[in-house]
């Protein structure tokens, strides 16, 4: 099976005429019946604004991310949280992932549900009805679940509720930055989830070591995190506290995957230790904080550097021009309801004219100003050639928060035919 048709071999619902952006829908549409459509972008077949994907590059960054992974022999889990979407899980999990990286038990439902059987949940599992979600998933004996602690008091509500369950909860060490998010900062809060794990030996079992290096801004400080995350697990291996063989190592966003490769890699652990990166936007990328991440991963990196091609945005939100009031000034029918607002508006990077036959590169000088509920607004140079019910394809900052607007994002191949329908399940 090639990339391309392990990108439609996943059953999902029917898309229903309900659905944002897919309005034109005169009956419920199963996603495999899409292609047959025969819907092009440029043809106006689709309800603008609209978010889609481009297979293609879809395809290549996720044999990229699998090729970098591989030259280090480490694992994938890719978080997601920036998708929730379960044929791009699969479609992940088929190019060789040794999981998926979710964020909490919803999640973790929704993956299970759609035929994921291995979830690290690289965040702490809080509360009854979460741990319940997680109790009812694990009575699949198939079904391989880590989550994080890193406090005792959380040990102990983790222990105390699977005890009374019958059942063994997997967890990973979470160590902690001084000001950053959650995690074991020092040596004591180290100690002392250790002592409350061994009050919960028979419903809690250490499965390894995680951390989140997104949480630091600067490479020394990342590279430290790091290697005090390889001597704790040393340190626990040497101790015999692991109860997986081989005990896990985590870490890694979609900013330094890199060097959390890079390090974990060199510490020489061989077979007793499986490490696992975590990114999750290498899939759709964007052209915000990630493509200036990623710019500097293929200068520093040596192996990145030398696969030259580097990862490409895979994501766009078409909108129409929907008025032209001022010389200077476009209003694009596109808002925050549409695209992710929260680390840089979107890009104008294509212009097409309906009737033309492939759009052209947006001029560099138009940028979004503002956005509001429904409405964007474009600066433009006087004279520029633009008009009402011209097209523009935005790239996008922040991917996961663009996917989690849409509820359906269309596929689309190199000449802007629909081949497919990609679900979000939020």
């Amino acid at each position: 099976m090639n990339d391309k048709q392990a990108m439609h071999t996943v059953a999902f619902p029917a898309i229903t005429s309900l659905n944002k952006g897919l309005g034109h829908l005169e009956r419920p549409v199963a996603s495999g019946e899409i292609a047959s459509l025969a819907w092009n972008l440029l043809a106006e077949d689709l309800s603008l604004p609209s978010a889609v994907l481009y297979e293609d590059r879809l395809l290549h960054n996720l044999n990229w991310m699998q090729q970098f992974i591989a030259a280090y022999g480490v694992k994938l889990a890719p978080h997601g949280k920036t998708t929730m979407a379960p044929q791009l899980f699969n479609l992940q999990m088929q190019a060789g992932a040794w999981g998926i990286t979710l964020a909490n038990a919803h999640q973790t439902f929704v993956a299970y549900e759609h035929g994921i059987r291995r979830v690290l949940m690289a965040n702490q599992l809080i509360g009854k009805e979460n741990m319940a979600i997680i109790s009812r998933l694990l009575r699949d004996q198939s079904f391989d679940y880590y989550c994080l602690v890193d406090s005792a008091a959380q040990v102990d509500q983790l222990g105390a509720f699977f005890s009374q369950s019958g059942q063994r909860l997997q967890v990973l060490l979470e160590l902690g930055a001084m000001g950053g998010r959650t995690g074991a900062r020092d040596e004591a809060q180290l100690q002392a989830v250790l002592e409350a794990m061994a009050r919960w030996s028979d419903s809690i079992a250490l499965c390894g070591v995680e951390m989140y290096e997104g949480v630091l801004a600067e490479e020394e400080a990342i590279r430290a995190f790091l290697h005090r995350a390889v001597a704790v697990t040393r340190t626990l291996a040497e101790e015999k506290r692991f109860e997986r063989t081989p005990a896990l190592l985590s870490g890694a966003g979609s900013a330094w995957y890199d060097v959390v490769a890079e390090v974990f890699s060199a510490a020489g652990f061989g077979d007793s230790v499986e490490i696992v990166l975590r990114p999750g936007c290498y899939l759709t990328h964007d052209v915000g904080a990630y493509r200036e991440a990623q710019t500097q991963i293929q200068q520093r990196n040596p192996i990145a550097h030398r696969m030259r091609s580097g990862l490409l945005p895979a994501l766009h939100v078409w909108a129409y021009v929907q008025s032209v009031p001022e010389p200077e000034k476009a209003i694009i029918a596109m808002g925050k309801r549409d695209a992710a607002f929260d680390a840089g508006l979107p890009a104008p990077a294509l212009h097409f004219r309906p009737g033309a036959v492939v759009p052209k590169a947006a001029p560099a000088h138009w940028t979004l100003t503002k956005m509001m509920d429904q409405h964007a607004y474009l600066q433009i140079a006087e004279g520029d050639d633009l008009r009402v019910g011209d097209m523009i394809g935005f790239d996008i900052s922040h991917p996961c928060l663009t996917f989690d607007k849409w509820r359906s994002l269309l596929v689309l191949n190199a000449e802007y035919q629909v081949v497919d329908a990609v679900q979000t399940f939020f």
